[in-house]
């Protein structure tokens, strides 16, 4: 199935590793232009923005940012479209997944969830929509959420299952708002998957079986296979869909 993305440019909020790093090399496979955040492993980073683009053809490009600090979320944007003229798709990706119990949970941590997981997404859709109404142009956003959305958490994560929860219905609600335009917005809710984040849950003392009894698939997912999901609702085959959460959780989440 052709995606007609080539020549498209595309935001990925944290592109430089687990889920992010995946959807990204999806968008250069299909030869999009890619503009990563990162905060963290600036020569990782660029040097597997280097390879997708001697290997695709594309010319994508890395930009350090604090997603909680609206002054670097303003850099990124402007900086991604200052770079490509233009944006087609945002990905909010990047996320924390901090651990603690709401009877020790330090308040701090629930504001960088908050900020990170919520108001982050908020800010980037809020700039991108503007974007698109002042280009006039169609235009994707996508929002990773969590199964833990719709189950809630019982392993000490209730502030990152209230922030993806509460991004779940700001995107439903984005999605009412400028469907007129020609923008939709969409989420995804993956499962467990191999990534940096998960890998303290995945090793610790029967972690990995823990979480395969909840999965009816009975496997751990790879980002790719939460990615190819990002690439089909950025392609003009999603044009039709709106508002949706799509559950990429091997059964763990079934609605």
């Amino acid at each position: 199935m052709d995606l007609n993305l080539k020549g498209k440019t595309a935001l990925v909020t944290g592109g430089g590793s687990g889920l992010g790093r995946a959807i990204t090399e999806e968008f250069a496979r299909e030869g999009v232009n890619v503009t990563v955040s990162y905060r963290s492993k600036e020569k990782e980073t660029k040097a597997f923005l280097e390879e997708l683009n001697s290997r695709y053809g594309t010319r994508s490009i890395a930009v350090k940012a604090d997603i909680s600090n609206k002054q670097d979320l303003s850099s990124l944007f402007d900086t991604a479209c200052e770079t490509f003229g233009k944006l087609d798709i945002l990905v909010n990706n990047a996320g924390v997944w901090l651990s603690s119990y709401v009877k020790d949970m330090p308040e701090e941590d629930f504001e960088k969830t908050f900020a990170v997981d919520l108001e982050a997404p908020f800010l980037l859709s809020k700039k991108m929509v503007n974007h698109l109404l002042e280009q006039k142009s169609r235009g994707k956003i996508i929002n990773i959420v969590s199964q833990a959305a719709f189950h809630g958490s019982t392993t000490g994560h209730a502030h990152y299952a209230a922030a993806k929860g509460g991004l779940v219905i700001f995107t439903v609600s984005l999605a009412r708002e400028v469907a007129q335009y020609g923008i939709n917005c969409n989420c995804v809710a993956p499962g467990i998957m191999r990534t940096k984040l998960m890998s303290g849950a995945l090793s610790s003392e029967n972690g990995e079986e823990y979480y395969k009894d909840r999965i009816p698939l009975k496997r751990i997912a790879e980002p790719n296979e939460v990615a190819y999901t990002v690439l089909f609702l950025a392609s003009d085959k999603a044009d039709y869909i709106t508002g949706a959460t799509i559950d990429v959780s091997g059964g763990m989440l079934m609605r």
